[in-house]
């Protein structure tokens, strides 16, 4: 059974049919009822020119959802500090933090959150990908800012985010909490968070290594019913292996006819055999599962299905069915 803190992660699907702005209606129900769930935590990504998802800035629904709920900590998860000038970010969370009790977090990542070159360019003012001493600069340029330029109490709760065993070589570098993609890149997971303790060096911001890892999580009444509310995401993943970010999100109708190659088929259950999907038994093992083999800390669930009222049911399996411990 779980023994650590559950916490999710909002992309925003914009769904096929719909309005962005019905998905930003969501996004301000979502947050209510997650805090009312006992969530730790919710954070926002960063995502630019998809039609499956919503460019909605991380910083504007962190500030939105905080005027909204007491408890729940919130943030961006993350935001993609190559598209940002580093003080603007610690302005903005620190004021954040400020105004909101401390429940503030600045989760960091690199990006480049769009699949769309044109796009990439545009958010980098015409410059091409940032280096990793770019990266390694802009992220060390923030938490300076955070320091010495923002003179607010208490400050946000800074994260790195990493797919990789370079990010997580940089959290440890700069003793950083580390908030893993499972989600994302699964098969770097074990290597990277060994890297991340063997050479983490404390710091101000985190005494010890501390891993929040994230785990796309689709939990039903049912085996058969979580994999119909996966098959959405399932479309847009076979897009993605090709590297195309222009799919819209499907309907579990539409996602039932689609036709997969068995390239795609055997790729998309590989990912599928290390994530959470199913009923609230076989999601509890397998979360537990990856608890043990990865040590984390704590779990982030993303869950994203075309229904709002099938993925918030899912969350409410999760703490209905599984152990959420509260805060420390």
């Amino acid at each position: 059974m779980i023994t650590v803190p559950l916490s999710a992660l909002e992309v925003a699907t914009v769904q096929e049919g719909a309005r962005a702005a019905d998905t930003l209606r969501d996004t301000t129900e979502f947050a209510r009822r997650l805090e009312g769930l006992g969530y730790l935590r919710l954070w926002y990504a960063e995502h630019h020119h998809s039609p499956a998802i919503g460019a909605f800035p991380p910083v504007v629904l962190t500030a939105h959802a905080a005027a909204l709920t007491s408890s729940i900590r919130l943030g961006s998860g993350g935001v993609l500090a190559p598209h940002h000038a580093p003080i603007m970010l610690a302005e903005q969370f620190g004021t954040l933090a400020a105004l909101h009790g401390g429940r503030i977090d600045l989760g960091i990542g690199r990006g480049p959150g769009t699949f769309d070159e044109a796009t990439a360019r545009a958010l980098r003012r015409g410059a091409g990908p940032a280096t990793d001493d770019e990266y390694r600069s802009d992220v060390s340029a923030t938490l300076r800012h955070l320091v010495d330029e923002v003179v607010l109490d208490p400050l946000p709760e800074p994260w790195l985010l990493s797919s990789s065993t370079a990010g997580a070589a940089l959290a440890a570098e700069l003793g950083l909490p580390i908030a893993f993609a499972h989600h994302i890149r699964p098969d770097n997971t074990l290597a990277a968070l060994d890297h991340y303790r063997e050479h983490f060096s404390p710091s101000r911001w985190c005494e010890r290594p501390r891993i929040l890892i994230c785990v796309e999580t689709i939990c039903a009444d049912t085996q058969r019913e979580a994999d119909r509310l996966a098959g959405p995401m399932n479309v847009v993943k076979a897009a993605l292996l090709k590297g195309r970010g222009d799919i819209a999100f499907p309907t579990p109708e539409q996602a039932a006819a689609h036709s997969f190659t068995d390239e795609e088929a055997r790729a998309l259950a590989g990912f599928r055999a290390q994530q959470a999907y199913g009923s609230p038994e076989s999601v509890d093992k397998r979360l537990t599962e990856l608890v043990g083999a990865t040590g984390a800390d704590e779990l982030m669930l993303v869950t994203p299905v075309y229904e709002f009222a099938a993925r918030l049911k899912s969350y409410e399996l999760v703490q209905q069915h599984i152990a959420v411990p509260t805060a420390s």
